[in-house]
């Protein structure tokens, strides 16, 4: 099923704007897309008149135009109806932000909804959800926008469960500075799940990676999900909420769904290649490196470090998280000891990790890494930087993307974030190579290229 009028339509109705209370969240909706994306939005309420002295259409048949998408924010009971309305209008999807269906007990409603999308053929997401972000095309959240930070356009896409964990997600991907193509809550997903977005991402060209929050599968769901994830070609990473007892209290409770056994989940997750994150700052990190290296590696790390204690913390989580650290080939090392400068030369340590000291220069860490990456026992390397150290300019970012460009093996930075390093990130992420705001961050980047080979 083609999804596309939904991220990306032309045409939007929002059907239950309040002609009296502004704040409500139809009204949010439409007040965002009509002044904000280049959506065309068409208000709905049944009693008709202006708003801002626009038409307020009485049902979505009233309105003179086609309709791509339609944003149904009513009461749970009037939502079957309509879907009617939007069905017989031939709009070409939904999104029902209105909650009160299985999620408390009213299966019946939500049923309803599901048998007129399968006769009519006609998709919607929901309900109990936020719907879809697409930056620079939609926004469904009944969030107001100055509310919400948003991610720069990019190549992840996101589908969560939960509102509340994409909205806290994008916020994370935002300062880490990752893109998104798409976001999609999916909330009770009575109609569209996880696997129909994980096909519809497959073949979605703005889309290089694919990351789920999952609370739950139905029952024979997740064999589907998983012989999908066989069939894709880009990485695919999965959160997955209701590990512990408590954990799947709170999954029924919250979508109605059934969260399963987390061991055999996660199980299955490694040995099809999905790079499973255990917990948001993992997802984040995750992310942040295969949508900049998809092709995953096969973790063999070289780490280059200006302090002996940054190295010795990356071996340590390298070791924790499954990674090897193999020594580079002697021909490596004497590539690089004899073209670094001689104030460093014969108090560096090239082992791996490989230490330049504090007294390194950029032209030392460019010749360290170029080599390094030369070397056909490393797949990817850590480069560790400590601006602070007097011979490392503000153009080392740039410098090192030099390397990767040349080279092209998979290259992670450690870069503190802060303002006054802002130069040395950028020059890093204007070229396509991740930056972690901590050596354990950089570790979980290097881990997910491993996790994840398609």
């Amino acid at each position: 099923m083609d999804y596309n009028s939904l991220f990306r339509p032309s045409t939007m109705a929002v059907i239950g704007v309040s002609t009296s209370q502004g704040s409500h969240p139809a009204n949010v909706i439409y007040n965002k897309n009509h002044l904000r994306y280049p959506v065309k939005v068409f208000p709905v309420n049944p009693k008709g008149g202006t708003l801002s002295r626009e038409v307020l259409y009485k049902s979505v048949e009233d309105i003179p135009e086609p309709v791509d998408l339609a944003v149904i924010a009513v009461r749970s009971r009037f939502v079957p109806e309509v879907m009617e309305q939007c069905i017989r209008k031939g709009v070409k999807g939904a999104v029902v932000i209105s909650g009160g269906f299985a999620e408390v007990g009213n299966q019946d409603i939500q049923d309803r909804m599901v048998e007129l999308s399968r006769q009519a053929n006609f998709p919607f997401i929901g309900p109990n959800c936020l719907g879809i972000f697409s930056p620079h095309a939609v926004d469904t959240f009944f969030l107001p926008g100055e509310r919400i930070i948003h991610p720069k356009k990019g190549n992840v896409g996101f589908i969560s469960q939960s509102g509340g964990v994409l909205i806290d997600q994008m916020v994370k991907f935002a300062g880490q500075g990752i893109g998104i193509s798409s976001a999609v809550s999916i909330g009770n997903k009575a109609m569209v799940r996880e696997a129909d977005l994980l096909q519809w991402f497959a073949n979605d060209p703005q889309t290089a990676v694919i990351a789920f929050y999952i609370e739950g599968f139905e029952q024979g769901e997740g064999r589907t999900f998983v012989q999908l994830v066989e069939q894709c070609n880009k990485p695919v990473i999965v959160l997955k909420a209701g590990k512990s007892e408590q954990g799947v209290s709170a999954v029924s409770s919250h979508t109605a769904s059934l969260a399963g056994d987390y061991r055999v989940f996660s199980e299955v997750m490694a040995q099809h290649c999905v790079a499973e994150a255990l917990n948001e700052y993992e997802l984040t990190s995750f992310a942040e490196a295969l949508s900049c290296y998809p092709e995953g590696s096969k973790g063999n790390v070289g780490i280059v470090s200006l302090s002996g204690g940054h190295g010795a913390v990356s071996a340590d989580a390298c070791a924790q998280h499954g990674l090897s650290l193999p020594s580079p080939s002697p021909e490596t090392v004497e590539a690089i000891k004899t073209r670094l400068g001689e104030q460093v030369r014969d108090i560096v340590s090239l082992n791996n990790p490989i230490d330049l000291t504090g007294s390194v220069t950029d032209r030392d860490l460019v010749t360290t890494a170029r080599h390094l990456s030369r070397d056909d026992g490393i797949d990817c390397i850590l480069m560790l930087l400590l601006p602070y150290s007097p011979g490392v300019s503000a153009d080392i970012g740039a410098k090192l993307a030099r390397v990767y460009q040349d080279e092209g093996k998979p290259m992670i930075a450690y870069v503190p974030n802060e303002d006054k390093y802002a130069i040395i990130i950028e020059g890093f992420e204007l070229n396509n190579i991740p930056v972690a705001s901590s050596v354990e961050g950089a570790v979980m980047m290097a881990k997910a290229l491993k996790r994840c080979t398609p």
